[in-house]
């Protein structure tokens, strides 16, 4: 008998992952044979360990940062997605040998906000708070789905712009710093940076909050995140961390590689369990 098929999530650092239990439920859930694990590759090291993960049998991996856009050069081919967003965060061996990047962060938002939340995205008012490779991974499958307006509000003013005109394809994309932020409140904001893991959230006018506004955190913890603190005392109704996210676009790579869709309710019912915010 064959033993499991290899994948692993690569980061750094990546003791904190939640991705191996995530897919073991996966695998529990859906009788695959799995081994999914967690290695720390510091950045120097990424190349060298990434080819030797795949050299000695591996069937794919997860990406999280620092790496997502340092993989790019180093897969065979980039599906559109991975293209659009110019980071990886899901590596498949295809049945060539070949090695495809795709990116299931946008996807992993999407499902999350609309499916699990009931989220209108679409002629939604929309801003992201960052300019970081977060917001690069979900600005394409936000514009699939064709807001009415989509900003990118950043500390640094000239990243936003730039990074708002690289995506610019629909003509309703522009960016700019929090202080150019108008005060008027958005339906939808995201929050996408690492301000959070220090304790703080951006310095971003709070009138862009309003009461009916749906507020949505990229990270998760097992309290409210700082930014989910902020929404709740500016009285908006809803606001939700991104721990479903982390489950859906996990769930997405899962079906690239083992090609079947697991639940994901469950498995966010048990993470919530242990992280129960909100």
């Amino acid at each position: 008998m064959s033993g499991p098929d290899r994948y692993t999530v690569i980061g750094h650092p990546i003791a904190h992952s939640k991705s191996p239990q995530i897919h073991a439920l996966f695998a529990a859930q859906t009788g695959q044979n799995i081994a999914y694990d967690a290695t720390d590759i510091p950045p120097e090291h990424l190349a060298t360990r990434f080819t030797e993960f795949f050299s000695r049998g591996g069937a794919g991996l997860n990406v999280t940062v620092p790496h997502k856009q340092h993989v790019l050069p180093l897969v065979d081919e980039l599906s559109a997605r991975a293209e659009l967003a110019g980071a990886v965060n899901t590596v498949v061996r295809l049945k060539s040998g070949r090695l495809l990047g795709d990116n299931t962060d946008g996807i992993g938002l999407v499902t999350d906000m609309v499916q699990n939340h009931g989220a209108e995205l679409k002629h939604a008012r929309i801003l992201i708070l960052g300019a970081g490779g977060a917001t690069r991974g979900i600005v394409p499958a936000l514009q699939m789905l064709k807001p009415q307006r989509l900003v990118i509000g950043n500390r640094d003013a000239g990243k936003a712009v730039e990074l708002a005109k690289e995506f610019d394809a629909e003509g309703n994309l522009s960016g700019c710093g929090y202080a150019d932020l108008t005060s008027k409140a958005y339906d939808i904001i995201i929050h996408a940076t690492s301000a959070g893991l220090k304790g703080s959230v951006p310095q971003f006018p709070d009138g862009v909050i309003g009461t009916d506004s749906f507020c949505y955190d990229l990270s998760y913890n097992n309290v409210d995140t700082p930014f989910i603190t902020k929404a709740k005392s500016l009285k908006c109704k809803n606001s939700y961390d991104g721990l479903g996210m982390l489950v859906e676009q996990a769930a997405a790579a899962f079906e690239l590689w083992r090609g079947i869709k697991p639940d994901t309710q469950g498995v966010i019912a048990v993470l919530r369990k242990k992280h129960p915010a909100v």
